[in-house]
């Protein structure tokens, strides 16, 4: 009898704990109204770990490395350019996930923490004039360190391979550090 009831109570368990590797494309915008910008593509390559937490939803713990792209109208004496920048950045990310269909189809949402490195300027363009500003290309470099980002995103596939498109916006105030005078948020689109 024991036995019986042993076997019973594993009936239809569904145990959909698995660890990912993802890589993929973003777009990164810096939203300001200070200076002009233009979004730029880059890269990120993360781990996750997705698992069972209540009926039909799952927790996402991940893990993710980006470089950012993205770019500044400026000017090199008499000339217009838009200069690029580069920034490397960390996320660490806690997400539910609702399944739509198990295994296929879920959305997910929660928040996100991103570590800042410094943004790096295009080289060559480093004393080009910020546009409509007194300010050089090297003098925004020293950005926010921390950002949070809320995302929401929809993941669609088979079992082990899945596609995910997510969208997050930077509540915090990107160029903070600078003074505050200053304000830009940062918002991402990725695909991987």
């Amino acid at each position: 009898m024991f036995l019986s009831a042993t076997v019973f109570a594993q009936y239809k368990y569904r145990d959909s704990n698995r660890i990912g590797i993802s890589f993929g494309v973003n777009q990164f915008t810096l939203n300001t109204s200070d200076f002009q910008t233009k979004p730029g593509t880059g890269w990120n390559a993360g781990l996750s770990m997705r698992g069972n937490f209540y009926n039909d939803w799952d927790m996402v713990y991940a893990m993710q490395f980006s470089e950012n792209n993205f770019s500044v109208a400026t000017t090199s004496g008499f000339i217009s350019e838009d200069t690029n920048y580069k920034l490397a950045s960390a996320q660490i990310s806690l997400l539910l996930s609702y399944k739509i269909i198990e295994n296929h189809l879920s959305v997910e949402f929660g928040p996100i923490v991103q570590v800042n490195g410094k943004l790096k300027v295009e080289s060559g363009s480093e004393n080009n004039t910020i546009y409509g500003t007194p300010l050089l290309a090297k003098d925004i470099v020293d950005i926010s360190r921390f950002n949070f980002y809320p995302t929401v995103g929809i993941t669609a596939g088979v079992k082990h391979f899945r596609l995910n498109i997510s969208y997050q916006y930077g509540i915090n105030n990107m160029l903070g550090s600078l003074n505050n005078n200053f304000k830009g948020n940062a918002s991402i689109i990725n695909g991987s």
